[in-house]
């Protein structure tokens, strides 16, 4: 699921750019063009919906858009493999600026690698590895200092050809927390005081508090002015004052942040599989919710139909009270959620190790407690920064860039 002017590179409806024989006819390598691959691209989406068959998946609908998940980066590319007149494969990539954790420099150019699909009927043909490959040329020759990707731990497939074939390296191991939307407004603490900060505001706290997380996007400014981003609020204990929001150094003795970007209104999400027990429990809920209104009980939303989401991001708290203050931030922003006609679920990216997780609520089976996160240096020269593959993050923090969710 990724603000400002926008910028697609020369050469991104160019031609042939690899080659390879394969047995069905010349395997071809070229960047997308909407008017010619939009229809057989969107077809091999479908042709991919094959996931896990042990828990529930959840697949993008991208609405007739192919590369709505990367189109909100400040630099972009989605690349496909041909066979013939056939669309066998697909990759995207994204290019930004961000900290990482390796002085002397504070910040790295870094290609976000997503996307991967390759029919299933032509996988273990080495397409896949030939399409990373390739844009990894394409990040080299953008100065890119690090390329890295994210996968399910169980991902077999994805795990072997990053890690054993191209040398990628596990960086951490963050958790997806998803949690559905009641279409009944949840009662906040009449202790918590929530208030809306100002682009300005926010964008100076962010700067100010996250700039040593790990992956803090430089141009967090464009994200947050992006129409998708519907603003950051702040959460704080009642009878406590905030002057300024803290561009005095003074702060509330405990206090939360976060921001929400609209993600439904680039893809939706869509389940896959799902286990008896829920599609039964699902009908049953919603049943009861009819019949029986007077007992406001929370009916499971319809999860197979397209629906939207929002995404939480830049979470940040402090103070002893904090856990409880985030919680009350993702309340008010189940309310919000709400008032969006086709928003049922709230997702959000923590550190694997992060205490933070334990006061977002979520629902276990949608969840993923271990997203698997992989980085490979693109330079060869001898540099200090070049060894962040081989050192683990100095901080358990993480900042998810919501453009590329």
């Amino acid at each position: 699921m990724r603000a400002g002017q926008l910028y697609m590179l020369s050469g991104v409806h160019g031609g042939v750019s690899l080659s390879k024989q394969m047995g069905q006819g010349e395997l071809k390598i070229r960047s997308y063009d909407v008017q010619i691959h939009r229809a057989r691209v969107e077809d091999l989406e479908r042709r991919c919906e094959v996931g896990p068959t042990k828990r529930v998946v959840l697949f993008t609908d991208t609405m007739g858009d192919p590369i709505c998940r990367i189109r909100n980066s400040p630099v972009y590319k989605m690349l496909i493999a041909e066979l013939g007149s056939e669309v066998v494969g697909v990759i995207q990539g994204s290019i930004k600026l961000a900290t990482v954790h390796k002085p002397p420099k504070n910040l790295a150019k870094l290609g976000y690698v997503l996307g991967l699909r390759i029919a299933p009927l032509h996988r273990r043909k080495g397409i896949g590895l030939r399409l990373v490959l390739e844009l990894e040329k394409w990040f080299i020759a953008n100065d890119v200092d690090y390329s890295y990707m994210a996968t399910e731990k169980d991902n077999e497939a994805s795990v072997n050809l990053f890690i054993k074939k191209l040398g990628y390296a596990k960086f951490m191991t963050p958790a997806i927390l998803v949690n559905p939307v009641d279409r009944r407004a949840l009662r906040l603490s009449s202790k918590t005081e929530v208030a809306k900060l100002k682009i300005e505001e926010a964008e100076f706290l962010y700067r100010k508090l996250m700039t040593s997380t790990d992956f803090f996007p430089d141009d967090i400014g464009n994200i947050l002015r992006n129409r998708l981003s519907l603003g950051t609020w702040v959460a704080y204990q009642r009878g406590e004052s905030w002057d300024g929001f803290g561009s005095d150094g003074k702060f509330p003795s405990s206090w939360a942040m976060l921001s929400v970007w609209n993600s439904g209104e680039i893809f939706k999400l869509r389940l896959g599989k799902a286990p008896l027990s829920c599609l039964i429990l699902t009908k049953i809920s919603r049943l009861i919710d009819k019949i029986f209104p007077c007992f406001k009980l929370s009916a499971i939303p319809d999860f197979f139909s397209p629906f939207g989401f929002y995404f939480m991001y830049g979470l940040h708290l402090e103070g002893p009270s904090s856990g409880k203050l985030v919680g009350d931030l993702c309340q008010f922003v189940h309310n919000m959620a709400t008032k969006t006609r086709d928003c049922k679920v709230i997702v959000t990216e923590v550190g694997g190790k992060e205490m933070l997780r334990l006061h977002i609520p979520h629902w276990k089976s949608l969840s993923c407690p271990e997203d698997l996160w992989c980085i490979k240096a693109m330079k060869n020269e001898e540099n200090t920064i070049l060894q962040l593959p081989k050192t683990p993050p100095t901080t358990t923090s993480l900042f998810v860039d919501p453009r590329e969710v």
